[in-house]
């Protein structure tokens, strides 16, 4: 189907052998549609990030296949996948891993300068998605001068500068406080998501579940259920 943005089958990744063997995610099947927001939730040490690596491309399953765009991601060589991650996704750190020594244009420009694009004209785009976040009169400071939610807005900036069709945020209110993240998650809410995007979150933050589309919950590996955020 023409909506659909990820298509996971039966993704298991294992690590270790025989009987050290630890079953990190287990026959994960599911879809994510653009347009919507969805939410991966858990407890620690239920298989989310794994999952989260094997979907974008990070790390190969053990099992299954999971296709992005139409694309299957672990049929690609590693210079294929390579491209095709800076080219399609978009990744927001939970520690924002914003570069010191760089302006915050600058450290929003990083994306496309490893398309090889160039230096001035990729800084001159970072502007531009600042001003999205409306961090445009943030452009030339360093991100130590930030608050912690500016400095998410412009981690947000960069996922988005290359224009991704998929947008993976993990734990995006960790570091900050509740009403800050949920500033934030309205933010994405009603100025990234679009009918050409498809947004993946994972968080333990329940106070930012009204935000989802759909919530996806994780317990030891396993998919258990995956819904509305109220019914």
């Amino acid at each position: 189907m023409d909506d659909i943005a990820i298509h996971a089958t039966g993704l298991t990744k294992s690590f270790g052998e025989g009987a050290a063997v630890t079953v990190a995610v287990r026959d994960a099947t599911f879809q994510a549609r653009y347009g919507e927001i969805l939410f991966i939730v858990g407890p620690s040490g239920s298989g989310k990030t794994t999952l989260l690596s094997m979907i974008s491309g990070i790390l190969r399953p053990s099992a299954g296949a999971v296709s992005v765009k139409g694309a299957d991601l672990w049929q690609m060589s590693a210079n294929e996948l390579a491209e095709f991650r800076l080219q399609t996704i978009g990744f927001v750190f939970q520690d924002f891993h914003l570069f010191p020594r760089l302006s915050t244009a600058e450290n929003v420009a990083i994306p496309l300068v490893l398309r090889h694009q160039d230096w001035d004209a990729s800084v001159a785009k970072g502007e531009q998605a600042l001003e999205i976040v409306g961090l445009k009169n943030r452009a030339a400071l360093p991100p130590v001068k930030l608050s912690g939610g500016e400095q998410q807005r412009v981690a947000i900036a960069r996922a988005l500068v290359g224009d991704p069709e998929l947008l993976i945020l993990d734990e995006p209110t960790a570091s900050l406080d509740g009403d800050t993240g949920r500033m934030i998650l309205q933010f994405v809410r009603e100025h990234v998501l679009n009918a050409r995007r498809c947004i993946l979150i994972v968080t333990h933050d329940a106070r930012i579940f009204e935000f989802a589309d759909r919530v996806m919950h994780m317990e030891d590996g396993r998919i258990t259920d995956h819904a509305s955020p109220n019914s």
